[in-house]
């Protein structure tokens, strides 16, 4: 049987390398995004390389929650094996989308309605998985989700590795509550890698706090010596998350940067943060649209 793929954000970077790595092992590979240059690009280095199945580019603006929606629509009307939330990114400064702060809507409610409304797709495909790309800047994240906005001021690192924490307890929690189903939910932290998001914001002493833009020389060499990585080998937590072999049956995991399950952070396993991100997740992003 035909086994499927979705990896969204994969016409570039550490995406595309998910979807050539997914194509190398028989999946017939959807890469979505927003430039259909780009996405035809993307598709012809998939089968370029002669896989089992040629790969096809969907477009979506995956910062558009309508988008999102309608995305999901047309997937959920074909079967579906493993759906990749690799979407992420970065903002120097403060931005909005559809009115909620856009940190919080790329890298958290867009891959959580996917995924809520792929749900009885992925159900009746099972087994299946379902892989959410992580970050270690979840570490430092502050752990308030009284609102989608923290309390301070504007810091892209931070309210970007705050959006992913929100997104990797609500992975945690969706593998809990599909424990059964032969659905099995993965967070992949890729370590780090050389892609537009990084190369774009990591150099700007704008995304820290004040206190650490003190020690900015420091922190910028930690920045590079984090994200010098290829994207090949960043991609390779994602590929193994929903590959392995070893892993069926398991669920509730993060694959680390060497391919291992690593511990998640403390907040990350609060059932406290996961309510409110629930909270939070089903008032902005509501399954239909309103």
């Amino acid at each position: 049987m035909k086994r499927t793929a979705v990896v969204t954000a994969g016409t570039a970077g550490i995406g595309l390398e998910t979807a050539l790595g997914l194509a190398a092992a028989g999946f017939s590979v959807t890469v979505v995004g927003r430039d259909a240059d780009r996405g035809e690009r993307a598709v012809g280095r998939i089968n370029a390389t002669d896989p089992a199945h040629p790969a096809r580019f969907l477009p979506a603006d995956l910062g558009a929650l309508d988008d999102v929606r309608a995305l999901a629509g047309r997937i959920s009307s074909e079967p579906l094996t493993v759906l990749v939330n690799n979407v992420g990114a970065m903002f120097a400064d403060r931005r909005d989308l559809g009115g909620v702060e856009a940190s919080f809507v790329v890298n958290h409610l867009s891959p959580y309605l996917l995924t809520e409304l792929l749900l009885p797709t992925l159900t009746a495909g099972a087994p299946s998985r379902i892989v959410n790309v992580t970050t270690g800047a979840v570490a430092a994240a502050k752990r308030v989700f009284d609102a989608v906005e923290p309390p301070g001021g504007y810091y892209g690192f931070h309210w970007y590795g705050r959006a992913k924490l929100a997104n990797l307890a609500y992975t945690l929690d969706l593998a809990a509550r599909l424990d059964g189903t032969g659905v099995s939910v993965f967070a992949a932290d890729p370590g780090g890698a050389a892609t537009d998001m990084t190369n774009g914001t990591m150099a700007d002493p704008k995304i820290v706090s004040p206190a650490l833009r003190l020690l900015w020389p420091l922190v910028r060499r930690k920045f590079e010596r984090s994200t010098s990585g290829p994207a090949s080998t960043a991609a390779r937590s994602s590929v193994t998350a929903a590959t392995d072999e070893a892993l069926t049956g398991r669920t509730g995991l993060v694959i680390g940067a060497e391919t291992r399950p690593v511990s998640p952070p403390r907040g990350a396993t609060d059932p406290r943060v996961a309510d409110a991100v629930r909270r939070l997740s089903e008032r902005y992003a509501p399954l239909a649209s309103t």
